[in-house]
């Protein structure tokens, strides 16, 4: 008799982003003549930069010919991207990451899902809550949960991000578990809260870390809307942090990749996890072996496309674009506040996060059935998500000034 892997039973009947998309649906069909205007999920609306379309074009002409044909690629990623990210994104701020420590992908939410693959089923996990569902839900089909019970999973410890803390918690509340963890998941520029961690909190975790012989994940995939200096941009701005952290990035939101797929992580040399016995062993090898195994490598065709994001045209017209988005979230967040409602994000990141003083899901309900405005529920995103919603900047500057017409005659 084939067994199937019942640690998918124990996963929330429906995923979050499901959900949604049923009551939308049951709304839209019910309300045909609706215009509604998509606030929730967090895919970009604005067109590719031109500098990327051009090597799109150029990739595909390359792909035309046999002298410039390109079959299966290297599964770390071609050389080409690879430097360029390195430099740029870490070498021209002063960090020490090499172009052999960049694995290119097909986007970060593929990456933190699979590097929990190198660790050991018995691992402790810390993450966030409220959290990006990513991080729980491949450690649930891993086996490295117990049952979901009054919204969270037993085995898991939860480190509660509100308005008391600003949504950063602190490795200080550690103190309170019973165990350390050996894996913490952290997120800045945070998906969903839109909250920011200063280069002292950052540190802060890196120092604990580096004590414990434990691990960092950090997604860094909204990096690039970070417009205060004093804010980093990668964990490894902290002192020692390549002793003990793994960082992912995505050109989703960076610049628009979330249909063509393309995103990074980095593992420095040197990263070691521990064997029962006490023994060091590289993740970066690990990784290397993971990706050969499972991966064929990111599309050529992709990866060039990727390339043109840090030419000079590229960075400028990218940036253009993540400005646009930061805008809407501004004229979002300056609406909602005129409302009386508090309003976390949208300075440094596309999300907003807001306290609807009630039920989530009853919020929501009311903005899509009274407004036609889908946003997210904090509720799905962790236990002390509950009371708030998230609100995407993704959209068109035309729906932007609609929905906050709507906002005012609802709310």
């Amino acid at each position: 008799m084939l067994h199937v892997n019942e640690n998918y039973t124990k996963i929330q009947a429906s995923y979050l982003f499901t959900e949604i998309a049923h009551r939308v649906s049951a709304h839209q069909a019910a309300n045909p003549d609706a215009k509604i205007i998509r606030l929730g999920i967090g895919d970009v609306t604005e067109p590719l930069a031109p500098a990327v379309i051009k090597a799109l074009h150029k990739a595909v002409d390359d792909e035309a010919t046999r002298e410039n044909f390109h079959g299966y690629g290297p599964e770390q990623g071609y050389a080409f991207l690879r430097e360029k990210a390195a430099q740029i994104d870490f070498q021209d701020r002063g960090i020490d990451i090499a172009a052999d420590e960049i694995f290119i992908s097909d986007g970060a939410k593929c990456d933190c899902g699979n590097v929990q693959e190198l660790f050991a089923d018995d691992v402790t996990i810390a993450v966030g809550d409220p959290v990006y569902p990513v991080y729980v839900d491949t450690n649930v089909m891993a086996g490295r949960t117990g049952l979901n019970v009054d919204g969270r999973y037993e085995g898991l410890q939860y480190l509660t991000c509100d308005a008391s803390n600003g949504f950063v918690p602190s490795p200080e509340v550690l103190k309170d578990f019973a165990k350390k963890p050996d894996l913490v998941y952290l997120c800045y520029p945070n998906n969903p809260t839109g909250a920011v961690a200063t280069l002292e909190q950052l540190q802060a975790w890196v120092d604990w870390a580096k004590t414990e012989k434990s691990l960092i994940l950090f997604d860094a995939a909204y990096e690039a809307f970070i417009r205060d200096p004093k804010i980093p941009h990668s964990i490894y701005e902290c002192k020692g942090a390549r002793d003990c952290a793994i960082e992912f990035r995505s050109y989703s939101k960076t610049a628009g990749f979330t249909g063509i797929r393309c995103g990074y992580t980095v593992v420095p040399k040197g990263l070691l996890a521990y064997t029962t016995d006490g023994k060091g062993l590289e993740l970066r090898p690990m990784w290397t072996r993971r990706q050969t195994t499972k991966f064929n490598g990111a599309s050529y065709l992709t990866q060039r496309g990727a390339e043109a994001i840090y030419t000079p045209e590229g960075r400028a017209e990218t940036k253009a674009i993540i400005d646009f988005y930061l805008e809407n979230a501004s004229l979002v967040k300056a609406a909602l506040r005129n409302l009386g409602y508090t309003v976390t994000g949208g300075d440094n990141s596309p999300y907003l996060w807001v306290n609807v003083k009630g039920d989530s899901w009853e919020f929501f309900d009311k903005l899509l059935k009274g407004a036609n405005i889908v946003t997210t529920p904090g509720a799905g995103f962790g236990r002390a998500g509950e009371g708030y919603i998230r609100i995407s900047a993704f959209n068109s500057r035309e729906n932007v000034l609609e929905a906050i017409d709507r906002f005012s005659k609802v709310l």
